[in-house]
């Protein structure tokens, strides 16, 4: 906690246990002043779960830009249309005669948008076609990916940040988010540094041209620099990387969905002791044809936590497109999740006029709500069988996800389950709190304003949690 802050709490300290009696607690306003931030830049709602009153609200009406936070209304009304139990299924089709272990022909992966094939479980994809009896393919590798349609778009175009896991975009086939850790280890024999892959991609290049030299592990990216090829199928590495380093680490997207497909199931798959000696091309499924297997997901209810304690941009989307193949066709597009979400919206009577909703990540400089609707939303949700699961996937304050850094004492630490938002010159919490009398409540704060995502957010943030736990 910085002296400017404990200054504010120390101000506002005797009048922090009362009901507000102005607009604003003290506590509130003295985090305010100290970092010079107007009042009208803020918006906060809070209410009390069980008697449903209003505690505290100000400027709740004004639409601003949530950031993550907005993730909330995703896994709402996932859980709500889909069902905590919701699976998705990757399926596997054979193609040609399969003698002695050896398939002379194809094999075929149709993905149904599962947010979370990860390395570890496209690892169980592979072990269960391998106990079809599979151990050589001398055939290609067809991948379809026809279950959500987006058009094309530039990864680089929200921020110029084409590399980072948070700018993947979705795909039916998604696998481990399209993202690559690279692990960076000093070679003090041979004065370099070691780059490895995890996982490993045997069709993505490395370029390493890293020098290793004295210093302490400290400093933007260690001093590492990442550019890649227009394919992005090669990667280089440059740069000063220091010797008090002992590993560092570095996650990053590669390749083409297909192509990481690919390279990710040829890598696995010889790591377990198979052949192939194909390539890969992608493919529509015929219709009249049944899978030679199905390997489902994790269920939503599980799916969200990875969302919403971890505000992960790509899983979110996939959320959204695959409510709309579900309840309107396929393919799922962003534009028919808007459409299933705007009648969801209405259908439960939380019509919000104000709002603004795009890919339902977050990750947007457009997407707009107003602090009263998102108040709405989580008393909502309070009401409903699913709750537990829903309240749950949030960050639990001080303890894991987003806030497992903060609200490390004053009685927080564990006491709130929270959804994070932050984008440039914005700044947002949303979630439940457990207050010091066992009443709990439902608390929105909102900012948008420059610099506010660079900590005076977070301090005002922390002032009405406070003021709301003593409350």
């Amino acid at each position: 906690m910085n002296k400017l802050w404990l200054v504010a709490v120390l101000l506002a300290g005797a009048a922090m246990a009362a009901p507000a009696e102005g607009p604003l607690p003290p506590i509130v306003q003295a985090a305010l002043n100290v970092r010079q931030v107007p009042e009208d830049s803020l918006s906060v709602f809070v209410q009390d779960m069980e008697s449903g009153e209003v505690v505290l609200r100000w400027n709740e009406a004004v639409a601003r830009n949530p950031a993550s936070s907005i993730k909330l209304l995703t896994t709402l009304v996932a859980l709500d249309v889909l069902g905590p139990a919701y699976t998705w299924k990757t399926d596997v089709y054979i193609f040609g005669e399969l003698t002695n272990g050896r398939l002379k022909g194809d094999l075929l992966l149709k993905g149904y948008g599962d947010p979370f094939l990860v390395t570890e479980r496209v690892w169980q994809l592979l072990r269960r076609v391998r106990q079809l009896g599979i151990r050589e393919i001398e055939g290609d590798l067809k991948i379809d990916d026809s279950y959500f349609y987006l058009p094309d778009s530039d990864p680089a175009e929200f921020d110029r940040q084409p590399l980072r896991a948070y700018n993947v975009t979705p795909n039916a086939l998604l696998m481990n988010f399209k993202v690559v850790r690279y692990w960076f280890e000093p070679e003090f024999d041979t004065n370099s540094v070691r780059v490895w892959l995890d996982p490993p991609l045997e069709n993505l290049g490395i370029d390493n041209r890293l020098a290793l030299a004295a210093g302490s592990c400290r400093g933007y990216q260690r001093g590492i620099t990442i550019s890649a090829n227009d394919a992005t199928d090669r990667m280089t590495f440059s740069g000063k990387f220091p010797n008090g380093c002992t590993q560092y680490a570095m996650d990053r997207t590669a390749l083409s969905h297909n192509e990481f497909v690919y390279g990710l199931f040829i890598s696995l798959w010889r790591e377990s002791g198979g052949t192939f000696k194909g390539g890969w091309l992608n493919t529509i499924t015929p219709a009249d044809i049944e899978p030679d297997l199905s390997f489902d997901s994790l269920p939503l209810a599980d799916v969200i936590t990875y969302v919403n304690k971890h505000s992960n941009n790509v899983m979110a989307r996939q959320l959204l497109l695959t409510m709309s193949a579900e309840v309107l066709g396929q393919p799922g597009t962003e534009e028919g999740g808007r459409a299933v979400v705007a009648d969801w919206l209405v259908d439960q009577g939380l019509d919000a006029p104000q709002l603004t909703f795009t890919n339902g990540a977050g990750l947007s400089r457009d997407t707009r709500i107003s602090a009263r609707d998102m108040g709405a939303l989580l008393e909502f949700a309070w009401r409903q069988p699913y709750m537990p699961e829903f309240v749950s996937s949030m960050s639990l304050a001080g303890q894991d996800g987003t806030t497992r850094r903060r609200f490390d004492d004053g009685g927080l630490d564990g006491n709130a389950h929270l959804k994070t938002g932050s984008l440039d010159h914005v700044t947002t919490i949303t979630g439940y709190l457990q207050a010091r009398s066992g009443r709990r409540f439902a608390v929105v704060t909102m900012q948008n304003y420059q610099d506010i995502h660079r900590g005076p957010g977070q301090e005002v943030q922390e002032a009405v949690l406070r003021w709301v736990y003593e409350h």
